[in-house]
């Protein structure tokens, strides 16, 4: 079983609690940070030492609580992390539906665990170290079933336009002058938001900055 874990987990109650399933599993003493900055910092402070981490078990979203950090989500630490240290194992537990950017993200091996926080969640994540330690990749069955279901959203030149705008700044009330400028149609208020509101629940985001975020990670923008 892993000897050196880092559990990357902003909320104490699902941080104990993976402590716990990692325990039960033989994993002593698992170390745990509040911030992805911080993790990345101990994941370059135990290379340094000669004592690299096995497993990097992370969620995707941390709130903000008004302490900087250069590092905004689970999804941008493991590439941080993959990029000073490819061989770590690594393994998403979040309530956050994210799919698609984590389906590209196991494409690209940079993911070998994706687990649900739900019912059975712990039970779950217990498999995804357990398969993981032996080299296996894992999605626990809620994962596998949104995956299946959910579509692919294809974007449209008016969208990509959209989502550029927000990108620059742009108020989504003032987007249509933008638009009309730019002889793209159609440029009406209630067009825009119809179109945001169908690529966001597509996607499964509840924010505009969630889609933009996705946009940038796709390099659509």
């Amino acid at each position: 079983m892993f000897k050196k874990v880092l559990i990357a987990e902003d909320h104490d109650t699902e941080n104990v609690a993976v402590q716990i399933t990692l325990r039960d599993l033989g994993v002593h003493n698992p170390k745990y940070v509040y911030y992805c900055d911080h993790a990345l910092t101990w994941i370059k402070n135990a290379i340094r030492d000669g004592e690299p981490y096995d497993l990097l078990i992370t969620d995707i979203e941390f709130e903000d609580d008004g302490n900087f950090q250069e590092i905004k989500d689970g999804l941008a630490l493991i590439r941080a992390v993959k990029e000073i240290q490819p061989d770590i194992k690594t393994i998403i537990f979040t309530g956050k539906d994210r799919s698609i950017a984590i389906n590209e993200m196991f494409k690209s091996s940079q993911i070998d665990g994706h687990v649900i926080k739900a019912r059975r969640g712990g039970q779950h994540l217990r498999e995804a170290i357990q398969a993981v330690y032996q080299n296996r990749i894992y999605q626990s069955p809620n994962t596998k079933k949104i995956i299946q279901e959910q579509n692919s959203h294809e974007f449209t030149q008016l969208d990509l336009h959209i989502i550029k705008l927000l990108y620059e700044g742009i108020a989504q009330k003032d987007m249509p002058q933008y638009l009309q400028q730019r002889d793209i149609k159609p440029s009406s208020l209630s067009s825009i938001e119809k179109r945001l509101n169908l690529m966001k629940d597509i996607l499964g985001f509840t924010k505009n900055e969630q889609l933009v975020a996705y946009c940038k990670e796709m390099e659509l923008i």
